[in-house]
């Protein structure tokens, strides 16, 4: 089973973190089943990119970054892009990591109770510390892929016990609708779903996995697969949270009291479960993404061994334990990672475009007509949703 599973498992379980989970939360609480279209629309855009990144990583056998680099030829414009890039990567990543030991914390929380808080995010820390340091992407892929299934079937499971209305589900996934003071909610999902760090490390990983061109369906197959099982996870998210009669719900630990009255202490026992696997996956996957770039950007060709690549990541996890231990909620420090997304999505997803569609990168494998007509359309909506997700985050005094 591990042989065939690549690294779209690693990105799935990147972009369903506490974020993605809190996100789905608030939109099935808020809005039923009215903006699961919103998720069907995230997950495919999701695809279209990654598999664009990995096809990037296994023709070329090296990061996203280190193409981009090579195929800047004026000195100036290399530097302003690459430091762009590696400013907002290691910012936002260190933002976010925060929110990942904080989500991963709540999932313990829902288990063992609130006495430990603290301790329980100093574990989560020293998990995702032991992961990176044993430095074998194999050993990596195996825990992280473990970690996937158990919260797809934790949210599953959470999902079925509700017994959902499937007409109703089919009508929000295929009949777009805009419920009043839903758009906000609808950059949330395509913002936690869409991330830019991800094509970073999927382009990355997929060298570590594969070497030959050969390779490209096994990698087209596990893109797809992968990410489409990340999306029915964060739709059965939204599934779930429809059912609970308190509307007013602030967090997924909210969602898992809900369903307490209804189904017992058994359901919220899973969203705990479900909740930790997410956000030790994102607090492994974070830090990981970082280093990838650091190591692209800066040219260092380093192993997962090599002490310039460890210093990053644990940069990243020292940096997000820490928002925890002194006090500081992560919500703030979030904020700015959204800036810092918002603003790089749109401008990596027009590089990524680029490189696709030269012949000298790619040769035969470049980019067809329809992937463009695809990607130009993922723009534009980048653009758009990362206009107002900066909006969002100053609020309406513009």
């Amino acid at each position: 089973m591990f042989k065939k599973i690549g690294p779209g498992v690693l990105v799935a379980a990147a972009f369903i973190g506490p974020g993605t989970v809190t996100a789905c939360t608030l939109a099935g609480a808020s809005f039923g089943y009215a903006l699961l279209w919103a998720m069907l629309l995230s997950v495919i855009a999701t695809i279209v990119l990654q598999e664009m990144a990995a096809r990037i990583g296994i023709i070329r056998q090296e990061g996203l970054a280190d193409v981009i680099k090579k195929e800047l030829k004026t000195p100036w414009a290399k530097y302003v892009v690459l430091g762009i890039i590696i400013t907002a990567i290691i910012i936002g990543n260190a933002a976010y990591e925060g929110g990942n030991i904080g989500g991963a914390t709540l999932g313990l929380e829902a288990i063992f109770g609130s006495e430990y808080t603290k301790l329980y995010a100093v574990i989560v820390a020293i998990i995702a510390f032991l992961l990176l340091y044993l430095g074998n992407y194999k050993a990596i892929e195996k825990v992280l892929v473990s970690l996937v299934i158990i919260m797809s079937i934790s949210f599953i499971v959470t999902a079925i016990i509700t017994k959902p209305n499937l007409s109703e589900i089919l009508k929000g996934l295929f009949i777009p609708t805009m419920p009043e003071t839903s758009l906000l909610t609808i950059i949330a999902l395509v913002g936690t779903t869409v991330v830019p760090y991800n094509l970073f490390l999927h382009a990355s990983l997929v060298s570590e996995k594969w070497k030959r061109i050969e390779d490209l369906p096994n990698a087209r197959r596990d893109t797809i697969i992968s990410i489409a099982l990340g999306g029915l996870v964060s739709m059965c998210i939204m599934v779930v949270s429809t059912s609970i009669s308190n509307k007013n719900i602030a967090s997924v630990m909210g969602l898992a009291e809900g369903l307490e009255p209804l189904f017992g202490t058994t359901a919220k026992y899973f969203m705990g479960i479900g909740l930790f696997a997410a956000g030790i996956t994102s607090a492994v996957t974070a830090p990981l993404a970082a280093a990838y770039v650091a190591n692209s950007c800066f040219g260092w060709n380093a192993g997962l061994r090599d002490k310039r690549f460890r210093s990053v990541w644990m940069f990243i996890i020292l940096t997000g334990v820490s928002f925890l231990l002194l006090g500081i909620k992560p919500i703030e420090i979030i904020k700015l990672a959204q800036i810092a997304n918002g603003i790089l999505l749109p401008f990596i997803a027009v590089f990524l475009l680029w490189i696709v569609n030269k012949k000298n990168v790619l040769g035969v494998h470049k980019n067809t007509i329809f992937q463009n007509v695809i990607g130009f359309l993922i723009i534009l909506i980048s653009v758009v949703l990362g206009v107002k997700s900066i909006i969002k985050v100053f609020g309406y005094s513009f």
